[in-house]
């Protein structure tokens, strides 16, 4: 046809010259007509992509969506809000239904996109304590160039300051406060630090202060947290991983419970009485506020044995005879120099301070596992504020099948445990709760939460073409973001894996995972390419439990005698507290003092802190 076409169309072309009317002379045979040219064929249409294809497809570009929405806030610096993105990218992967390992291309995406996940999880840990808010250095690491060139007019000030100053711990001046306090007030980077740190302590002043009076030790005990974190619950020491606004080690035995879903080194109430009872164990063994600050920061064991080096029981005789490291020889100076500005703080250029206002919560216990974004849908506060609210918590969930103290904010304890109660306990850490709007429908809201119309509908007992007029709120069914699994589950590690990544992926704990892949008890750096067996979240609650039922006698933060504080020493080791039998001594005031009459002590406790943390400080 198109040939014949063709030849028409030239046939009546007048650019062509006209055929001639005489007709052609007859031919003896007939000519053999030219063979017609075959017609190309024509190109197949691309195969349509079936329809899983199309759906994972459109699961690839959810999941590049909302990591593109994490990767934004994280560039913008909101740590909290990368992370949730981020979280949702995975989650959308893990609970769609879809098997990731049999489906090369869904496979591809997950290990990238957790790749680029963890990626960007170690830079945050350079910056602070992963996904969260960078902390301001504190005082002690702003005042690491502190010079000692002394002021006499600061010394005499200072001085005749002590007169009206009322602290519940012995306070002197020297040479070596007097240069602290001229740190502190007389230059930008001291002023502003040490300010910070006053205006945050506004927030646990009132509760710090109560559970230091039920313990029994000094008030001004507070300004420990001056050189340990500036008041900080959330400060990591980036060498060492302590942790809190009192800086405990990741291992010691302090009363503070730690797992896969808690820390609570980062509870300001739960570590500042682990502090406070840990800081009447060291009085107890030195018998003397500035050598249990010494050794708060450097280990009760140093300090005992540099007293029986030396003969003298005196925080400033070891100090002038080099028995301490630079850290621990600034540690109790600074803290004395905050507590005599504390008291005087006009008098050295803090009449600036604004208090931040005390933290003020409504807490519930609870003994099930419940996502911070359905109490964030039940209470009305974003999920940076809970977050704020339960530092302790590792995870955007409360952990399961344990007591938790979830705080709220306040006045809306009665909310929550109304509304939580129309939600199964089961599904308290995956279902949402949803306030209807005006323009909400069945299936717009099935849509916003990628679930079935169909399950929306009846676990509202609502019918599909339901309309939502006079209904103030829906309870959502959204799936688990790891579901159970019948059949054992392995993953191939990726570079930048660690066993700590993969045990949080897959929402198991550490133990369970190094036990399953017979893997050693130490160390959590793992090779790519090694398949691991790993397990979902409600595999792991049965090991977990007999963990919590072995802490729960220790949880109190109360040390016994036969089992003290495991604390970390100058060069990073752990040892645990032994018992000690020695009774106290008094000071020694000379240095020939013989042997025999030194302070005799037993106990080897090692540090607890994270300042001595680097040998290249000299001193904070």
């Amino acid at each position: 046809m198109a040939l014949a076409l063709a030849v028409s169309l030239s046939a009546c072309d007048p650019s062509k010259p006209a055929a001639s009317a005489t007709p052609a002379a007859q031919a003896l045979a007939p000519a053999l007509s030219a063979p017609a040219p075959q017609q190309a064929p024509a190109a197949a249409p691309p195969p349509q992509p079936s329809a899983s294809q199309q759906r994972v497809q459109s699961l690839i570009q959810q999941v590049e969506k909302a990591y593109a929405l994490g990767d934004a806030a994280y560039k913008r610096g909101n740590l909290p809000d990368a992370r949730s993105n981020f979280d949702n990218a995975v989650d959308l992967m893990l609970t769609s239904g879809i098997d990731i390992k049999s489906t090369p291309a869904l496979q591809d995406e997950f290990d990238r996109i957790v790749d680029q996940i963890n990626g960007l999880e170690m830079e945050a840990l350079k910056q602070g304590n992963g996904f969260t808010p960078k902390t301001e250095d504190t005082p002690a690491e702003a005042a690491t160039d502190v010079t000692f060139v002394v002021d006499p007019n600061i010394v005499a000030k200072a001085n005749a300051d002590l007169a009206t100053t009322k602290s519940d711990l012995p306070l002197v001046v020297n040479d070596y406060v007097a240069a602290y306090i001229n740190f502190f007030a007389n230059t930008t980077k001291g002023h502003n630090t040490l300010l910070h740190s006053f205006q945050r302590a506004g927030r646990y002043r009132s509760m710090i202060q109560r559970v230091m009076s039920e313990e029994g030790v000094p008030q001004d005990l507070i300004y420990l947290a001056v050189a340990e974190s500036g008041f900080q619950p959330r400060a990591v020491n980036r060498r060492s991983r302590a942790g809190g606004m009192w800086q405990f080690m990741p291992r010691g035995n302090y009363g503070l419970t730690r797992n896969n879903y808690v820390d609570e080194r980062f509870d300001p109430e739960k570590s500042t009485r682990a502090y406070a009872r840990y800081m009447k164990y060291i009085y107890s063994q030195l018998g003397d506020w500035y050598l249990s600050m010494a050794g708060y920061d450097w280990g009760t064991g140093n300090i005992q044995r540099a007293v029986e080096k030396t003969g003298y029981a005196d925080f400033w005789e070891l100090y002038k005879r080099n028995n301490l490291p630079g850290e621990t020889k600034n540690y109790v100076p600074e803290i004395l120099a905050a507590i005599i500005i504390a008291n005087h703080p006009t008098q050295y250029g803090f009449d600036d301070i604004t208090l931040d206002p005390p933290v003020v919560t409504d807490t519930v216990t609870i003994n099930y596992s419940a996502d911070l974004r359905l109490v964030s849908d039940i209470v009305g506060a974003p999920v940076d504020e809970l977050i704020a609210l339960n530092p302790s918590l590792l995870r955007l969930a409360t952990p399961p099948d344990t007591e938790f103290d979830l705080h709220l904010p306040a006045g809306t304890a009665a909310l929550f445990q109304e509304k939580i109660a129309a939600i199964p306990e089961s599904k308290r850490n995956s279902w949402r709760y949803h306030k209807v709007t005006p323009d909400d429908t069945l299936a717009s809201i099935a849509h916003t939460y990628r679930v079935s119309l169909r399950d929306l509908a009846d676990v509202n007992q609502l019918s599909e073409n339901s309309k939502l007029e006079g209904v103030e709120a829906l309870v959502v069914p959204v799936a688990p973001s790891a579901a159970p699994s019948a059949h054992t589950v392995y993953y191939t590690t990726r570079r930048g894996d660690t066993l700590v990544s993969v045990a949080d992926r897959f929402g198991v704990s550490l133990t369970q995972l190094r036990r399953w892949n017979k893997l050693p008890s130490s160390g959590i750096r793992i090779a790519a390419g090694h398949r691991l067996h790993v397990a979902e979240p409600t595999l792991a609650r049965a090991s977990m439990h007999s963990r919590r039922a072995k802490g729960k006698a220790s949880r109190t933060g109360e040390v016994a005698s036969d089992a003290k504080p495991a604390h970390e020493d100058s060069a990073a080791s752990h040892r645990s507290a032994s018992k000690t039998s020695s009774s106290r001594s008094s000071r020694k005031t000379h240095a020939s003092s013989p042997a025999s009459s030194k302070h005799k002590h037993s106990a080897s406790s090692t540090k607890h802190s994270s300042h001595a943390k680097s040998a290249s400080h000299a001193q904070k």
